[in-house]
């Protein structure tokens, strides 16, 4: 210690020593002052000033001054003003000679840090037992922002050390500056070596006697605060420690202490702490807070006499801030004022408004809301705030728990407003409030929310970075945001009336704005947007008022100095000239009474004239297109646009140019080689630039308001007053609709939940239907004239919808007929609300003039049941709420017969069962309160809610009446519309423009969630049908996710919730944004029907029966097949035990079989990939394993995950026995359609290839296998039981086809291309009857339905025709080949179908379907039914689907064929002209179709794709479900979870996807594009993170943290700069490791991201594996309480104990395995695995390539090899049990082995077709998961 600091020891007392009361050395400014404080008994310095830099102490007095303090703590001894802001400022002087500012205060959100400054958010505590203490104990966290009402004296102490070591890699030298600032007492400041006990004081220590740790002491007397008799220290103060000795957080996060009392541990002396790779100085996305505040007092009193070893306990820390900081995850936060509107920022998905309201009964403010803009897939904002002091807080979860996901609406304010992105893939437009940007191929939606009244205008700069839109209304504004980013960067106040033009400039720079002022001048004002930043202000360059009209202006793309405007009468030439805006006008002549609506300037540009040299395109109402010379300022060219007149020749005639009224032109848009017009007769036309001539029109449903041409020109935008958004492609002609809307309110509407549509009713007088997941107008029904649209209601089943008038009558539709089906009109007035009961039985209808009527909806025509009048309370504009049925359909709820009355009746008779007077329900009321709304519970169909105009919610007892519940104020505005989940657990509500999610309970603080985005009140709110999504409609109809999590359990008994609907909700809850896997409904309406050829019925010479073309006969021996597997005991493994030189006596290790490949001549393998071709493996079998005996396995396999793509036809389904069978890799699956449960035949070594199933559903085939060292197997099984009757083996090759005979006597079987032989079998013995050689490659097989005898073969370029015939005890095949015929040319015949006994389809690799006549073997019809290769053909009666490799499954009405070959056998020369096939569906999938089958009316079916994906197909409801889904591409990792209710699988497709354990079913997938997820871990089920989280380490060197609860990324973090190979949290959670290909092993924070250390040891090798687990805090000598080990493939393991909340990590041991030189021809080496032994404390278990093929048993304690486990192969993976002494191990032999690790005895598996490459077992022990390639297999663990 240096003698400049001898004389700071044992403490300095700052005040004293620079003598504060003079004020000589201290400088102090604004309200500073001294006062006795009653509590510590002794004057104290207080700061009242608010303002920091006006109000402070500063010690010393200048800043040339220092106060030279070397001590390493600092302790401030203060106390915040209540309910106030304060700041303190720390200089520390650094060794390298740097000055460092410290700062912290508790005006500061988040952490931030430079290279000078530190700003560090304090989070105030409050008084002992005030509810300020009691909301953050129980919130587990500090107040955010100002002290709270009540405070306490603290004792604050900062590690002035750590501070600049850690955050900034600094040597502390010395305290320069200390600056209190604004509203605070002070009583002390000190500095000091030693870490004081504030709960010990001097006196104490000398009488108890107590040894102390070194480097600790009491606490001096100049520091202690009283304490009076019976009273404890930690409930009248706080002590602060910075940072803590908490073990729950990592380190470089404020830590929580795990008990009450203060732990005061020794410290390391003080000099520089150890560098690590934290590099956490520069801005870092951080979440570290400042102040951790100890509340809870010790739980007794110090006696008088302590044990000299006795330690304190670790504190327990209540402040932590955890919601205020920004991450890579969350760059944003919540505000904590009301009315403070924050913008979150994400990477995908939509923007959605959340206003989350929190009554506080302490600051009273119930009626404000707080708002926040956030992403769904940011990590959540955390509110602090409650409104019950004792209770704990709690709020809905997730938070939000709507996202919103589709807006179907165009317009508002305008419908001029849309523009093109620079690329044209996107178009923005305003959708009311919203502006909504859609992928015009994807048609995906984002949003950008923060308007409060409609959007007038828009405007894009030329490279789609900064977007600005405007708002109508007094308050109008200007945003502009950042275009990638979704984020509002600054708000532009306009102070004009109406704001409704923007336009930019071509660079971006300059921004032009139009309106009106208050005077209705027109307002031109002109910003400087260069240099547009997060709230920044915009300066205005120029402003101007005029009182000419303007339509539109623009800036000049070559001169943003420069402008041109049209409108009434005038066009106007506008220039920026010394900061003021001047014009001057273009003579117009006669024209100047015109109305111009719009301009554009000529594109291009040539360089033998100026660049302002330009033609500008003026357009009017009249018709007249104006040129002008914008040098010139004069009028080049007129032309007007006439309209067509008809002339008695029926010619199309223009008018000339003075005679006619023109057509009006809307809009003109100009690019390098056309012009576009949008006029008001409904046309989009494009002209050249001459005007010539027109070369393509595009005709609309209404007028067209805007067309603007893409910035390449392909594409023309346009929309229309009608509300319609689309676009015309110029290179194909083709026109697309984007958007549909309402032009007017909608009123109401109604959802289809089994079609998923929905019906809307607006006041522009029609009634639509819409797809809920396209987007697209289904159907639009305009009434008549005199009447317009009030109410709509689905039927719950039908797809019928009934519809109530403002003429009093009810109609009813049929959708699918688009017919009326029934009409009623019993109502004298409008219909204000009609409702389905939920069974179907019932429709009611309610009138404005009260009546009530009854139809009887099973009925076709609903005839009406009873007419009820004066029952409904009379009212115009009610809503759709004012009746309600009950989920059992038995009540129906009305409000009448008044408006203060709700009525119960009986639904099925209208006989009312109860009245409620809601007016006298509030005898406290001083108005009488009005019913508004009903609606009953699904969940309690006791309970009855009703909304009444006090704003309240009733909750009702629908036996008694009684009032059971009420909540008030539930909205600011009455509620309009409400819902009731059939859970029972959530509430919705409408109330003006916000949607509301209420707890139904009401149990909670925070008992909702507001939303808001619509810009008109809301008229209705509805769940969907499936509970997934929320609809409303107002403006627009807004469609939402609705995130809640699925219910655990039942409320109640009544209360069911299928397993199967919430197994759909996980899986389908992002799949739009993850997967990508979805089938997309194609409504695909042909124009015209296909092109059909129509063939000749005379035969080519060059075919004929059995001529030079026909196939070669070949009959072959029956031969039989044995196979029996010798029996065999216990195997056991070879143990060498090292340590006690003894040899467990076994069996020899098992030996590898090695065959000779044979040489043969490679046959060409046909271009279709209907040819089955097996995956490429590298692997081979090994045949010398033995299966366990019956009973004594001890694995059994539980279920299979997946479905195998790659096979052909290999699922089998009979819709009459609900049989259903499939392959994944070796194994047959058969599921249970309703249980799930699964049966597994295991029978096959090699990958099956097809399957078939008898017709009565009792046998099930199943073909493996083939190639040059194996033949192919066929398995017959039972269906009943799953046994293997027969094992036969033929063909070579793989084998293509399986097909049974229509009387399932005869089964055929056909071989690949390199043995195109088909072998027919007897199904009696299964013996071999004969055999048949083709020429040609042979692709599928079927045999006739109504002949035993006759069946059909398809391949390269031909069908053959094939009879058997029998004879006595000989069969033969009899085939003749038929070529394709010249209208299909040479192509693979892929598939094929039969219809009836004289109809064959069948489909080729071009698209072609061919229909052949059976009896003369010709084929008479073809046409292109698809643009690839139809694989699978599939026909019941007169309907037809085939499925390609382009994903489309098409169904298509194919009567016509069927009626034309009828024709031709009754006249050969029939007419063949009306034979017409008609595409009735279309479906795109997620791959090429390899499977399928249908029921024999073809509603429903099952399809599976290469995808590895099984669909349920329904199309009579246009349906599908994903049955059965698996990875397409190799898996690399499984991994069960800690709850083991979950798997979680990752792989090679980028996808990481959580797996439930008990149903298997996928619950959510998170995919991430052009990356390969190379690992999975779980986080530890007791950690920082409160949810459960998996984390995904990806090729590109990223870590991806995903939350299983909100099925969102909560973190990104990059880790490593090249791909992560191993990943694992530590055990406790504190940080995430993560090994790279390089060889780094990083750690770092999972909550912030931020890398803590850099591990280079093992650089140069890839990291294979990285392992944590437990240790006692001494044990092997080292500090710490876990270990973890990393493994590299130089077959080197580092092990390491470490303590991540100290920051500590120190190798503990260090091993190398040595290993002879690789083979020359080897591919690659076997991985180097290990593990910490969970049976064996203190061993490794490590395998890996070595001199001998072994597994290793290394003790850490006397460091050596314990025995060694010898093994067949080279293992691949490695599992360790925690139960049981079982290791599970997968090598390239395809064998999964169980070994017990101290005898060796081992039991094979066999059941995977690949290479087992992964293995794992549950953290209990008791379920073992394998994988090979994309296998997943579920074993049950038993034991040896």
């Amino acid at each position: 210690m240096s003698s400049r600091a001898l004389w700071q020891q044992p403490y300095v007392n700052i005040f004293k020593h620079v003598k504060i009361e003079e004020w000589k050395k201290v400088s102090k400014e604004g309200d500073v002052a001294t006062y006795m404080d009653k509590s510590l008994r002794c004057s104290v310095f207080r700061i009242r000033g608010s303002v920091p830099a006006s109000n402070y102490i500063l010690l010393p007095k200048t800043s040339s001054q220092s106060l030279g303090l070397t001590g390493r703590y600092l302790y401030l001894l203060f106390r915040p003003s209540p309910n106030k802001h304060f700041t303190v400022h720390l200089d520390i002087a650094a060794e390298e000679g740097q000055v460092i500012r410290v700062s912290f205060s508790n005006l500061f959100k988040e952490f931030k840090s430079t290279a000078t400054w530190l700003q560090f958010p304090f989070l105030c505590g409050a008084a002992h037992a005030s509810v300020y203490e009691n909301t953050a104990c129980a919130a587990k966290q500090g107040l955010v922002g100002p002290a709270p009402s009540s405070t306490k004296w603290t004792c604050l102490t900062l590690n002035l050390h750590y501070v600049l070591s850690v955050y900034l890699n600094r040597t502390h030298s010395h305290l320069k500056s200390v600056k209190l600032c604004a509203n605070m007492s002070v009583k002390n400041i000190i500095t000091s070596d030693l870490l004081f006990d504030p709960d010990l004081s001097f006196s104490e220590f000398r009488q108890s006697g107590v040894m102390l740790p070194d480097g600790t002491a009491p606490m001096p007397r100049e520091m202690c605060f009283p304490v009076p008799k019976g009273q404890r220290w930690h409930n009248l103060y706080d002590y602060i420690r910075f940072p803590s000795d908490g073990t729950k957080l990592p380190f470089d996060s404020i830590q929580k202490g795990s008990n009450s009392e203060t732990e005061i541990s020794a410290q390391k002396s003080p000099r520089k702490e150890q560098s690590h790779a934290v590099k956490i100085s520069k801005p870092v996305q951080d979440r570290v807070s400042l102040i951790q505040q100890i509340t809870t007092p010790k739980p007794a009193r110090r006696t008088k006499q302590r044990s000299a070893n006795q330690t304190k306990r670790l504190p327990e820390l209540n402040y932590t801030h955890s919601g205020g900081s920004e991450s890579p995850g969350s760059p944003g936060q919540r505000s904590q004022t009301n009315e403070q509107v924050t913008i979150v920022r994400a990477d995908d998905a939509g923007v959605h408004v959340y206003a989350h309201c929190e009554d506080d009964t302490y600051t009273q403010t119930d009626s404000e809301e707080e708002i926040t803009v956030i992403n769904a897939a940011s990590p959540r904002p955390v509110s602090l705030s409650s409104d019950q002091p004792v209770k704990k807080p709690q709020k809905l979860f997730p938070d939000p728990i709507l996202k919103l996901n589709r807006i179907i609406g165009f317009g508002g304010a305008s419908m001029r407003c849309a523009v093109w992105s620079a690329d044209g893939e996107e178009v923005v437009y305003p959708c009311h409030a919203v502006i909504v940007i859609m992928a015009v191929s994807s048609r995906l939606q984002r949003f950008f929310i923060g308007h409060t009244d409609k959007v007038s205008a828009l405007a894009l700069n030329a490279s789609s970075t900064l977007l600005a839109s405007a708002q109508t209304g007094a308050n109008s504004l200007i945003r502009l945001w950042s275009y990638r980013g979704g984020v509002c960067q600054t708000i532009i106040p306009t102070h004009t009336h109406a704001l409704n033009l923007l336009r930019f400039s071509q660079s971006g720079g300059a921004l032009c704005g139009v309106g009106k002022d208050s005077h209705n001048k027109t307002t031109v004002v002109l910003w400087n947007t260069r240099r547009v930043a997060e709230g920044s202000v915009i300066p205005v360059l120029a402003k101007a008022h005029t009182d000419v009209d303007i339509q539109t202006m623009k800036i000049a793309f070559f001169d943003e100095t420069r402008m041109v405007s049209c409108g009434l009468g005038n066009i106007r030439l506008w220039r920026l000239r010394g900061g003021s805006l001047r014009s001057c006008p273009v003579n117009l002549g006669q024209y100047h009474n015109l109305e111009f609506t719009d301009l554009a300037f000529e594109r291009g540009h040539t360089q033998d004239r100026p660049v302002d040299e330009r033609t500008l395109f003026v357009s009017s109402r009249s018709g007249h297109i104006l040129e002008i010379d914008y040098v010139s300022v004069a009028i080049k060219n007129i032309r007007r646009l006439l309209p067509a007149q008809e002339t008695h020749t029926h010619q199309r005639e223009k008018q000339t140019f003075s005679t006619g009224a023109g057509i009006a032109v809307n809009s003109i848009s100009v690019c390098d080689e056309f012009c576009v017009t949008g006029s008001e007769d409904g046309f989009m036309r494009l002209w050249p630039l001459d005007f010539s001539s027109v070369f393509l029109e595009a005709e609309h449903e209404g007028p067209v308001s805007l067309v603007c041409v893409s910035s390449d020109g392909s594409r023309v935008l346009g929309a229309t007053t009608t509300g319609n958004l689309g676009y015309l492609d110029v290179s194909s002609r083709g026109y697309r609709t984007l958007m549909r809307s309402h032009t007017a309110s909608v009123l109401g509407f109604s959802v289809d939940g089994v079609r998923r549509r929905v019906t809307t009713v607006s006041k522009d007088s029609t009634v639509r239907v819409w797809d809920m997941d396209t987007m697209q107008q289904l159907y639009d029904f305009v009434p008549d004239d005199d009447e317009s649209p009030c109410s709509v209601a689905f039927h719950p089943s039908m797809p019928l919808f009934a519809c109530g008038s403002s003429s009093g009558t009810v109609r009813v539709f049929d959708i699918q007929t688009s017919s009326l089906i029934s009409q009623h009109r019993q109502h004298c007035g409008s219909v204000e609300c009609v409702i389905y009961s939920p069974d179907g039985q019932c429709l009611f209808s309610a009138g404005a003039l009260g009546y009530l009527v009854l139809y009887n909806s099973s009925q076709h025509d609903h005839p009406v049941v009873r007419v009820l009048s004066n029952v409904v309370a009379w009212s115009v504009n009610r809503g759709p709420d004012t009746l309600a049925v009950s989920s059992d359909s038995r009540c129906l709820a009305i409000v009448g017969p008044t408006e203060y009355i709700v009525t119960i009746m009986e639904a099925q008779s209208l006989n009312e069962l109860l009245r409620v007077d809601v007016s006298i329900l509030d005898v406290e009321s001083s108005t009488l309160d009005s019913a508004l709304n009903v609606s009953f519970s699904p969940s309690s169909q006791s309970h009855l809610l009703v909304t009444t105009s006090a704003n309240k919610i009733l909750w009702i007892d629908t036996h008694t009446g009684q009032l059971l519940r009420q909540v008030s104020e539930v909205h600011k505005h009455q509620c309009v519309s409400l819902a009731v989940s059939e859970d029972g657990r959530y509430l919705l509500t409408t109330g003006q423009n916000s949607l509301k999610v209420w707890d139904y309970d009401m149990h909670l603080e925070a008992n909702s969630q507001v939303f808001i985005g619509h810009s008109e009140p809301i008229k209705q709110v509805r769940f969907t049908p499936d509970q997934m999504g929320v609809v409303t409609v107002g403006d627009a109809l807004f469609i939402w996710d609705f995130l809640a999590p699925p219910q655990e359990h039942s409320k109640s008994p009544d209360i069911k919730v299928s397993p199967r609907k919430l197994a759909h909700s996980w899986a389908e809850l992002n799949a739009a944004e993850l997967s990508n896997e979805s089938p997309r409904k194609a409504l695909f309406q042909p124009s015209s029907p296909p092109v059909m050829h129509f063939l000749s019925s005379a035969l080519k010479d060059s075919e004929g029966f059995l001529c030079d073309s026909a196939a070669e006969l070949q009959l072959s021996p029956v031969t039989g097949h044995a196979h029996s597997p010798p029996p065999k005991h216990a195997s056991f493994l070879r143990v060498t035990e090292w340590v006690n030189n003894e040899d467990t006596p076994t069996l020899p290790a098992n030996q590898s079989r090695t065959e000779n490949a044979q040489d043969g001549h490679a046959a060409v393998r046909p271009d279709c990939y209907k040819h089955f071709t097996s995956c490429f493996k590298t692997s081979v079998l090994d045949q010398t394993t033995v299966a366990p005996l019956s009973g004594q396995a001890g694995l059994s396999l539980k279920a299979v995950i997946g479905y195998n793509g790659n096979g052909r036809n290999n699922m089998v389904w009979n819709p009459d026995t609900g049989l259903f069978v499939y392959t994944c890799g070796c194994v047959v699956v058969v599921e249970d359609l309703h249980t799930g449960s699964q049966k597994q035949w295991l029978g096959h070594t090699e990958e099956i290839s097809t399957l078939a199933v008898t017709h009565d559903a009792q046998t099930v085939a199943s073909a493996s296998g083939g190639g040059a060292s194996h033949s192919s197997l066929i398995c017959i099984w039972n269906a009943s039981d799953g046994s293997c009757r027969n094992r036969l083996s033929y063909h070579k090759g793989a084998v293509q086809s399986l097909a049974f005979s229509r009387d399932d006597m005869y089964m055929l079987s056909v071989g690949d291309f390199g043995e195109p032989v088909v072998a027919l079998w007897s199904t009696r013995s299964f013996e071999l009857l004969c055999t048949a050689q083709i020429s040609v490659p042979l692709h599928d097989a079927s045999f006739c339905p109504f002949t035993a005898h006759e069946l059909t073969l398809v391949g390269s370029g031909a069908v053959v025709f094939t009879q058997i015939q029998a004879q006595d005890n000989s069969t033969e095949l009899q085939v003749q080949r038929v070529s394709l015929p010249d209208a299909v040319g040479q192509a693979e015949v892929t598939s094929l179908c039969y219809s009836t006994c004289r109809i064959l389809y069948t489909g080729t690799n071009g698209g072609h379907v061919c229909v052949w006549d059976c009896l003369t073997r010709r084929c008479f019809v073809t046409w292109e039914a698809d643009g690839g290769e139809i694989g699978v053909l599939v026909c019941r009666e007169n309907k037809l689907v085939t499925g390609s490799n382009t994903k489309k499954l098409r169904l298509w009405s194919v009567a016509s064929v069927q009626n034309l070959s009828n024709a031709l056998h009754k006249s050969s020369r029939a007419k063949d002209d009306g034979a017409q096939v008609q595409l009735e569906q279309e479906l795109l999938l997620d791959g090429t179709v390899v499977s399928a089958a249908f029921d024999d009316v073809m509603d429903m079916g099952i399809v599976g794709t290469t995808a590895g994906t099984l669909w349920y197909i329904n199309w009579a409801d246009s349906t599908s479900i994903r049955l059965i889904s698996g990875h397409k591409s190799k898996v690399n990792g499984v991994v069960c979870s800690p709850d083991e209710q979950h798997l979680a699988t990752c792989g090679q497709d980028g996808s990481v996807r959580v797996w439930a354990l008990q149903s298997h079913e996928l619950l959510v997938q998170f995919q991430v594009l052009n990356q390969s997820c190379e690992c999975v871990c779980w986080s530890p089920p007791k950690g920082v993170n409160e949810g459960v989280c998996v984390a995904g380490g990806y090729s590109d060197g990223t870590v991806r943290i995903f939350s299983l609860k909100s099925a969102e990324m909560e973190l990104k973090l990059q880790p490593q700069p090249v791909s992560v190979c191993a990943l694992q949290y530590s055990h406790y959670g504190h940080v995430l490791l993560s090994g790279g290909r390089d060889g780094l092993v990083t750690v770092s924070s999972p909550v912030t991201g931020v890398t803590v250390r850099t591990i280079r040891d093992h650089k140069g090798a890839p990291i294979t594996t990285v392992q944590c687990t437990s240790k006692q805090y001494k044990e092997f000598g080292l500090e710490g309480n876990e270990l973890w080990l990393a493994v590299s493939t130089d077959r080197r393991v580092s092990i390491w104990a470490a303590d991540w909340t100290k920051d500590k990590c120190e190798l503990l041991d260090w091993l190398t395995f040595p290993a002879p030189s690789p083979p020359e021809d080897a591919v690659a080496l076997p991985p180097s695995l290990a593990a910490f032994s969970p049976s064996e404390r203190g061993t490794v278990v490590y395998t890996g390539y070595a001199v001998e093929k072994e597994i290793l048993f290394y003790c850490l304690y006397k460091k050596q090899v314990l025995r060694t486990i010898s093994l067949a192969d080279w293992a691949l993976c490695l599992g360790l049990c925690s139960t049981g002494r079982l290791i599970a191990v997968g090598s390239n032999l395809r064998v999964l082995k169980l070994i017990h690790s101290s005898s060796g005895r081992f039991q094979d598996f066999a059941s995977h077709g690949d290479s087992v490459h992964v293995c794992s077992f549950s953290w209990s022990g008791s379920q073992l998961f394998t994988a090979a390639h994309n296998e997943l297999l579920l074993w049950t663990v038993h034991g040896l």
